[in-house]
C-alpha cells in the first residue's frame, strides 16, 4: 500500500487543516495509519504531531514520526551532505511504514528551514520514499488566474521531478471562486488527478491568544483558562493615546498591547470587554517586563478566570507588536474549535469516499471509537436534518452548537431567550450565528402548539389553560416542534432530568406502529468493537413481552449504525441449564422475539462470558451464531444493564454512547447532566440519523 506524502507548495498554504482532515479521513477506516514529519524543529515534535497524536491515539514509538531535527537538517545540507540527509529520513519513514498498514506524511514548513529545504526537498522525499504526492496551495489575496496560474506552475514542477501525484488540494479559497476554479481547473488537470478546493474560513486565518503568548513567551498575570486562551485574535491594538480615544480603536477580538504602567488602559480595557456597548476584548500585553501596580494587580488576580488575559512579555511595545504581527494561525492540541473548523472544511469539501478508493485501503470488521464517531457525522451530514436543543444557556449546549455547525452536522435551534443566549455566547467567545433560537413564551407558534397538546391530552383532564402553559416549558415546546414536523428530533437532558426530557415525548410522540415500548440502548464503544447494550436507562424490571420488543427494536437500531445485530438475551445460566422465574421469563422472551423476528440471529438465555468468548461459547453453546460473537446485549432488567454498562466504560475504558432512545415515532434523545461536549455532539448526530429513517419521519 503506498503511503502519501503531504506539501505545501508555498507557504502559509494551509497544509495543516488539509492534513488534519486527510487524517480524520484514514483513521475512519480499520487501517494501521502512521504519521511522519521529515523535518521538525526539535526532539519533541511539533504543534501538528502532538495533535495527531493526543487525537488519533497512535501507537507507535515518538522517535518514528520524524525523521531528524530542522538543525540536523540545515547542518547536513550546509556541509553539502545532501545524499546522507535523505537516506536518514528514509531509515525513519520505512522503520514506521514497517509499523502501519500506510503513512501519512506530512512535509517540511517553509518557514522553519533553510529555502534548499522546501519545495525541491519535499518533491525529493515523496519520490525516494515511495508516495503518492498531495501538494498545497492557497488561493488566498490571488484573483483567479492567478491561482490557476500558481497550480500550473506546481503541477509543472512536480512532473518535471517525476512525482507521482494523487490529488491537489487548492486551500483557502475566497468562496465566490470555488465554482469557477472547479470549472475552470478541470480541463488542464490529468484525468487522473484528483482536485479539492476549499474555502477561506475566518477561524483558521487568525491566531489564538494561546499561539501567540506562546510565540512570545509571555508571562500569565491574570485570567487565561483553557477557553480565554482559545479565542481568536482579530487584530491587534497598540494603545499609546488618552483612553477616550483608544476606546474608540477597540474592535471585536483585538488584542491590546500596552506598557505594564498603563493603568488607565488596562482598567479600560476590562471595562470595555464587560459592556455590552463595546466589542469583546481577546487579551491584554503589558510590555517593557513591568507589572501593573500592586492595587490594579490584586485586582486582576481577584477576577473570574475565563475572563479577558493579562500577560506580560520582557520587550518593549514596538518589539512587541511586530513580533505579534508575525505569528501565525496554526493548530493546537485542545483547541477544540480550530480542530472542528478544520474538519467541517474537509468533511465539505474532500470526497473521503473519493479519497479512499484512490488509496485502495481496504476496510475490515474492527471498528474504533474514532472510526465510529466519525461514521456518525458523516451519515449525519450526508443528509442534514433539524434538531432542536431546549437547553439553550446551557454552556456545554452551545459549545457542541458551535462545533456542530462549524462540521455542518445539522440545522439547529436552541430553545430560550435570545438575549441571554447571545449574551452567553460572546461572554464564551463562540460563534453560534448560524443557529437559530426561539423563546417559548413569545413564540408566534405557542398557541398553534397549545391546540394541538390539547386536542391530544384533553381525555386525560387537560384544560386549555394548562396546555398554553405547558408551552412555555421548554421540553414540551422542542417535543411540540418534533411533533408537528417544525424539526426532526431533540436533543435534551444536560440540565433536565430524564423524566422532564422523555415523559413529554411519551405525551406527543407516542410509540411506533407495531412497538409497544419505548426503551434505550448505550452504543459501548470499545477499543476494536461497538456492542449495543438495551435497555440501560428507561425499564426497570421488564416482562417477557418487553423484554422481546426490546430485543428487537435493539436490533434495529444496531443494524440502523451500521453494526450486524447478533443478539445476546443475557441471563445467569445458559442454555438450558438454569431453573427459576428469572430465567424462564428471559426463555419466554427468546420465543416470542423469535416468532416477531424469525430472520433474527438470536441466542438465549447466555451468560456474558458465553457471548463474547469463543472458547465458553463452543463449550456451552457449540454451533450457536450468536455466542462467542454477540453484538447486541439485551439485560434482564435495569439495575444489571445499568451497572454493567458503567463497569464496563470505567474498567474497560470504553465510550459509551447514549442512552438512545428507540422505538418512539420520531427520535428524541436525552442526556446525561454530566454529559460533556462530545457526548452532545455524538448525541444529536445520532439522533439526526435516526431522523433519517424512514425519509427522516421516524426513526431506531
Amino acid at each position: 500500500m503506498q503511503s502519501l506524502y503531504i506539501m505545501g507548495a508555498e507557504p502559509d498554504s494551509g497544509k495543516s487543516v488539509v492534513s488534519l482532515g486527510i487524517m480524520e479521513i484514514l483513521a475512519a477506516v480499520n487501517r494501521r495509519i502512521g504519521f511522519f514529519r521529515p523535518v521538525v524543529p526539535e526532539p519533541a515534535g511539533d504543534d501538528l504531531t502532538s495533535l495527531i497524536l493526543q487525537r488519533y491515539g497512535l501507537d507507535l514509538a515518538p522517535d518514528l514520526l520524524f525523521g531528524c531535527t530542522a538543525e540536523t537538517a540545515r547542518r547536513l545540507s550546509v556541509e553539502g551532505r545532501y545524499e546522507t540527509l535523505l537516506k536518514l529520513i528514509l531509515d525513519k519513514f520505512k522503520r514506521l511504514e514497517e509499523a502501519s498498514d500506510m503513512v501519512v506524511c506530512v512535509g517540511t514548513d517553509f518557514s522553519r528551514v533553510a529555502p534548499a529545504l522546501t519545495f525541491d526537498f519535499n518533491a525529493d522525499l515523496a519520490n525516494n520514499l515511495g508516495c503518492l504526492s498531495l501538494p498545497v496551495l492557497s488561493g488566498s489575496e490571488r484573483t483567479l488566474e492567478q491561482t490557476l496560474d500558481a497550480m500550473g506552475l506546481a503541477l509543472e514542477s512536480l512532473g518535471s521531478r517525476g512525482c507521482d501525484l494523487l490529488a491537489m488540494v487548492v486551500n483557502r479559497v475566497p468562496e465566490p471562486q470555488l465554482g469557477p476554479l472547479r470549472q475552470r481547473a478541470r480541463p488542464l488537470l490529468p484525468e487522473s488527478l484528483l482536485l479539492y478546493a476549499l474555502p477561506e474560513h475566518p477561524s483558521l486565518g487568525h491566531p489564538t491568544v494561546s499561539e501567540v503568548v506562546r510565540r512570545l513567551g509571555a508571562v500569565p498575570l491574570a485570567g487565561g483558562d483553557d477557553h480565554a486562551l482559545t479565542q481568536l485574535v482579530g487584530s491587534f491594538r497598540v494603545a499609546a493615546m488618552e483612553v477616550p480615544h483608544f476606546l474608540d480603536y477597540v474592535d471585536d477580538g483585538c488584542l491590546i498591547i500596552t506598557p505594564g504602567d498603563r493603568s488607565d488602559i488596562i482598567l479600560a480595557s476590562l471595562l470595555a470587554d464587560e459592556s455590552t456597548g463595546y466589542p469583546r476584548v481577546a487579551g491584554l500585553l503589558l510590555t517593557g517586563g513591568m507589572d501593573p501596580a500592586p492595587q490594579l494587580l490584586r485586582l486582576l488576580e481577584g477576577r473570574d478566570a475565563s475572563k479577558v488575559p493579562v500577560f506580560r512579555v520582557p520587550d518593549d511595545t514596538f518589539t512587541t507588536s511586530l513580533a505579534v504581527s508575525q505569528v501565525r494561525p496554526t493548530l493546537l492540541p485542545g483547541d477544540e474549535r480550530k480542530i472542528a473548523a478544520a474538519l467541517g472544511l474537509a468533511d465539505s469539501h474532500i470526497d473521503a469516499g473519493e479519497l479512499r478508493q484512490r488509496l485502495a485501503l481496504r476496510h475490515s470488521k474492527r471498528i474504533t471509537p474514532l472510526m465510529f464517531e466519525y461514521e456518525l457525522v458523516r451519515r449525519a451530514r450526508s443528509r442534514r436534518r433539524h434538531i432542536v436543543l431546549p437547553e439553550g444557556l446551557d454552556e456545554r449546549i452551545l459549545r457542541a452548537a458551535e462545533i456542530l455547525a462549524l462540521r455542518d452536522v445539522a440545522e439547529l435551534t436552541l430553545l430560550g431567550e435570545p438575549e441571554r443566549i447571545w449574551q452567553q455566547a460572546s461572554e464564551l467567545g463562540l460563534n453560534v450565528e448560524q443557529v437559530a433560537v426561539i423563546d417559548p413564551l413569545d413564540s408566534e407558534w405557542r398557541e398553534t402548539f397549545a391546540n394541538e397538546y390539547y386536542e391530544l391530552r384533553r381525555h386525560k383532564g387537560l384544560s386549555w389553560q394548562m396546555a398554553y402553559d405547558a408551552m412555555a416549558d421548554v421540553s414540551y415546546f422542542g417535543t411540540m416542534m418534533v411533533h408537528m414536523g417544525m424539526a426532526d428530533g431533540m436533543v435534551s437532558g444536560a440540565a433536565h432530568t430524564t423524566q422532564q426530557t422523555i415523559r413529554p415525548a411519551f405525551e406527543i410522540i407516542r410509540t411506533r406502529p407495531g412497538v409497544k415500548l419505548v426503551s434505550s440502548v448505550f452504543l459501548m464503544c470499545l477499543p476494536d468493537q461497538v456492542l449495543v447494550y438495551g435497555d440501560c436507562a428507561v425499564n426497570p424490571n421488564p416482562d417477557a413481552e418487553q423484554l422481546a420488543d426490546i430485543a428487537v427494536t435493539s436490533a434495529e437500531t444496531a443494524r440502523m449504525f451500521g453494526i450486524e445485530p447478533r443478539v445476546a438475551m443475557l441471563s445467569y445460566s445458559t442454555g438450558e441449564s438454569g431453573k427459576g422465574a428469572d430465567v424462564e421469563r428471559v426463555r419466554a422472551a427468546v420465543r416470542i422475539a423469535r416468532e416477531r423476528a424469525p430472520e433474527l440471529k438470536l441466542e438465549g438465555p447466555i451468560q456474558y462470558d458465553a457471548a463474547v468468548d469463543t472458547h465458553v461459547a463452543r463449550s456451552k453453546l457449540p454451533g450457536s451464531e450468536v455466542a462467542g460473537h454477540a453484538s447486541v446485549f439485551i439485560f434482564p432488567d435495569l439495575n444489571t444493564g445499568n451497572n454493567t454498562y458503567k463497569a464496563v466504560q470505567r474498567s474497560a475504558g470504553a465510550v459509551a454512547i447514549g442512552p438512545v432512545l428507540q422505538g418512539l415515532n420520531k427520535p428524541v434523545n436525552d442526556l446525561s447532566r454530566g454529559c460533556t461536549v462530545t457526548d452532545i455532539v455524538n448525541t444529536v448526530a445520532i439522533t439526526a440519523i435516526q431522523a433519517q429513517g424512514d425519509g427522516g419521519q421516524g426513526g431506531a
